[in-house]
């Protein structure tokens, strides 16, 4: 299935995968935890217990004022979920697009008086 493929510190690829539950598990390195944060019937499916084990930080999700709420950590993917299905599929053409644009550039992430920031740096530039 075609989705967008996020590694910490890489920028983000659209890559083909396979839907078998075992081959997601060895993208995001274990158990996975599908996170439903946009309007469109997508998904982030990453490593359900990725925090517990210390993985490292990937991208920020924010609010729509710019205020990061969560850190997703590992790698991690998004695909298709629609809500009237059990099944990941690929994404089409037009959410591909939106979502490797959303989170093409990878992420540094710090703390400034107490506030949790993030700051994008384009790996191909580096």
């Amino acid at each position: 299935m075609k989705v967008v493929y996020i590694e910490p510190n890489k920028n983000a690829e659209i890559r083909e995968i396979g839907s078998r539950l075992e081959d997601m598990q060895g993208i995001v390195g274990g158990s996975i935890e599908m996170t439903r944060p946009f309007n469109d019937p997508v998904a982030i499916i990453s490593n359900d217990e990725g925090k517990l084990m210390g993985l490292e930080p990937n991208r920020g999700l924010t609010y729509n004022n710019g205020e990061l709420y969560d850190i997703i950590v590992g790698t991690f993917f998004i695909c298709l979920a629609r809500p009237d299905s059990e099944d990941f599929e690929s994404l089409t053409d037009e959410l591909a697009s939106k979502y490797l644009k959303m989170f093409y550039e990878s992420e540094k992430f710090m703390v400034v008086n107490g506030v949790l920031l993030s700051f994008k740096c384009d790996t191909e530039h580096i």
